[in-house]
């Protein structure tokens, strides 16, 4: 009887390195703001610490300017799992909760510091609805404070009369109806467009995105109001993060509280740059005059009493909170 000799499987140190890396798990992350933006800049920067983390055990695609989803489908897309993660303003989802909006609420933040306690105080309700859905919030970070662009400088409330105005989210869209103008919504990479095509007249926004869509090139004053300071935020899939092993979901979430505070600082030093920016570009940046200010005030107070009229007793509560705390 013949003994079977067995010749061991020799496999290319190719194959091999493929294998290795079969089991990297890899995300898509949309967001519809440009590459430009200093929020795309942060995202791109987590999704490269991610990986750096996790030794390419997780890897993060950014998809920037709306590439991938389209503004308003994002957030049912990371729901349902075609992407595993997003990027939203966050008021865009005021029709589903007014705590989504109470960061567009004139008077309520009216500095970085005071913008960061009100997120402190709302975030514990902010995750508790999206994990509602299956979403889990990684971070959130703010916009400079909020202005408007026009062609000629707005020194009469008068002039607001018919005005159309880019208003990106339905509380933007009521204080432009409150000070008699006529709201339209525009995505940030439409906007130049928007204007050359004589849709919009004129658009509330902030330096950063001003000089990130170069402004200059179809309006001439921005009138520096510090209307509000609204917010960004990034969010995931929670079933997506299950999947991750525990020491891959620490470093996801070490990753996310880097970015939320890397956000913030660029937000501060973007809006320098981006009013020194403004400014080199032939765009007058000039603060409201005193019967200006009154009218914004006004329809700011409108937009106030709606907004309570519409919250619950819980996002009530926390807007006191949130006042409590700043005189501590």
């Amino acid at each position: 009887m013949s003994l079977l000799r067995f010749t061991p499987l020799l496999i290319p140190l190719s194959v091999l390195a493929i294998a290795g890396t079969a089991q990297a798990t890899e995300w898509n992350l949309a967001t519809p703001y440009g590459d430009a933006s200093f929020h795309t800049q942060n995202v791109k920067q987590f999704a490269e610490d991610v990986a750096e983390a996790t030794d390419g055990e997780l890897r993060i695609n950014i998809h920037s300017g709306g590439s991938l989803v389209a503004h308003g489908e994002i957030k049912p897309s990371v729901r349902r799992g075609t992407v595993e993660g997003g990027e939203i303003f966050l008021s865009i989802l005021s029709n589903e909760d007014p705590i989504f909006e109470i960061d567009t609420l004139p008077g309520v933040a009216g500095s970085y510091d005071e913008a960061m306690a009100l997120w402190e105080t709302t975030r514990p309700m902010i995750e508790e609805l999206f994990a509602a859905e299956g979403l889990m919030p990684l971070y959130a970070v703010t916009w400079p404070a909020q202005g408007l662009y026009t062609r000629e400088e707005i020194t009469d409330p008068d002039q607001f009369e018919g005005l159309r105005v880019r208003a990106p989210n339905i509380n933007t869209q009521r204080f432009v109806q409150n000070l008699g103008g006529s709201p339209t919504e525009t995505e940030e990479s439409d906007i130049p467009t928007a204007f050359s095509t004589g849709r919009v007249d004129a658009m509330i926004t902030s330096s950063a995105t001003g000089n990130a869509m170069t402004a200059w090139d179809y309006l001439s004053w921005y009138t520096d109001a510090n209307l509000w300071l609204p917010k960004n935020i990034v969010f995931i899939n929670q079933r997506a993060f299950d999947r991750l092993d525990e020491a891959t979901q620490d470093a996801l979430l070490a990753a996310a509280e880097q970015a939320e505070a890397r956000g913030w600082q660029m937000s501060r030093d973007n809006n320098e740059a981006s009013l020194q920016a403004l400014q080199d570009n032939g765009i007058s940046v000039v603060a409201p005059n005193d019967e200006v200010a009154e009218a914004l005030q006004a329809a700011g107070t409108q937009l106030f009493a709606d907004w309570q009229a519409r919250a619950s007793d819980e996002a009530l509560a926390l807007l006191e909170a949130y006042r409590a705390s700043l005189e501590e």
